[in-house]
């Protein structure tokens, strides 16, 4: 038997993993199917790759040989893929432009301005919860661009690797039913909120964890949470079932209202990343504009947003939140973000 790639990868698993009941586990494979694999891979190797006792797995000698090389040889040939795809994907002068969303209404704006201001080219979607999954698909050289949102100051995923620039700062606000009783309110405190069932879209960055800490400093935890999709959402807080997180960008919606939640606790970023080292990148400053005038758009059309923009404008705080729905400056120097919310053009570099 010859050794290959797939090998390298089981006896890396089963390493990481410390065991082969989970290293099977991970690998989609029954136990014995693994232990039948690994003394294959043995066979080939001549020697015994790890020692088996209460512990679990332990490499021997010979296995952190293999081990040493395989750290080497498996991110070099990933690397290899993930640049034969992006070299691939610059063949063609009007290529389009693959982009990958979180599920909102900036993806839908950003089509339709790049539709609009290239008609021709090809403009082609991929959704998911998954800001990671949006990431690693631009860095295999899968997407072109990922337009995600991240809770707060976190950082974007694949900082490495990828390039991001930031499009705006939203507050996050509250949907509640239009008969609720604090329906009529211009701004909410969360704490008088205490009481309600919450309903949220799944994710997988800390916004869960970070509404859970609002809560407790208002001084309450929630007593349910609702993870699910962004119609499911809308469809509780409407019928009164429970109140709802929002971008303070949701478009206006029957049966309900959006407002925001007094002090600002929690925030959201929207982010337009690439990878430096495609063709896609030349298109990356494009981009990034139409992400920003499709933003300024959405924001326009909530009049619940556009209220607590200028309800923040009018304050005597040295440093409101701002918003300016302009063209950038042609200046390319990129300046430290102010404190509290913005949402002003960002200068990139």
């Amino acid at each position: 038997m010859d050794l290959e790639l797939r090998h390298l990868k089981t006896i890396r698993t089963i390493a990481d993993a410390g065991s082969l009941t989970k290293a099977a586990a991970r690998l989609g494979l029954a136990q014995p199917a693994l232990s039948a694999q690994l003394k294959r891979i043995e066979r080939t190797l001549g020697g015994r790759l790890f020692e088996r006792g209460r512990f679990g797995v332990r490499p021997t000698a010979l296995g952190e040989f293999v081990l040493d090389r395989a750290r080497v040889v498996l991110p070099a040939i990933t690397d290899l893929q993930q640049e034969a795809v992006r070299f691939g994907s610059a063949g063609g002068t009007a290529a389009g432009f693959r982009l990958g969303g979180t599920h909102g209404p900036l993806l839908g704006g950003l089509v339709d301005r790049l539709a609009t201001v290239r008609p021709g080219v090809p403009v082609t979607t991929f959704t998911t919860w998954s800001e990671r999954e949006i990431a690693a698909s631009v860095v295999a050289g899968r997407l072109d661009f990922a337009l995600i949102g991240a809770c707060g100051e976190s950082p974007a995923p694949e900082p490495e690797r990828l390039s991001w620039r930031e499009v705006a700062i939203d507050p996050v606000f509250v949907m509640l039913a239009d008969r609720h009783p604090l329906a009529g309110r211009r701004e909410i405190g969360l704490a008088e909120l205490a009481a309600e069932a919450w309903a949220d879209v799944p994710g997988d960055g800390c916004f869960a964890d970070c509404f859970t800490l609002a809560c407790a400093r208002a001084g309450f935890t929630p007593t349910r949470v609702y993870e699910t999709d962004t119609a499911s959402c809308i469809h509780l807080v409407q019928v009164g079932r429970a109140a709802g997180l929002c971008r303070a960008t949701l478009p206006p919606t029957p049966g309900m209202v959006t407002r925001p939640l007094a002090g600002t606790p929690l925030t959201w970023r929207h982010l337009v990343g690439w990878h430096p080292g495609s063709a896609a990148a030349d298109s990356a400053a494009e981009v990034v504009a139409q992400a920003r005038a499709a933003h300024a758009d959405a924001a326009a059309r909530s009049e619940s947003y556009t209220q607590w923009l200028a309800d923040h404008r009018a304050t005597a705080d040295p440093g409101p939140p701002r918003f300016t729905p302009a063209a950038p400056p042609e200046d390319t120097t990129y300046p430290p973000s102010p404190p509290g919310i913005h949402n002003t053009w960002q200068k990139d570099n």
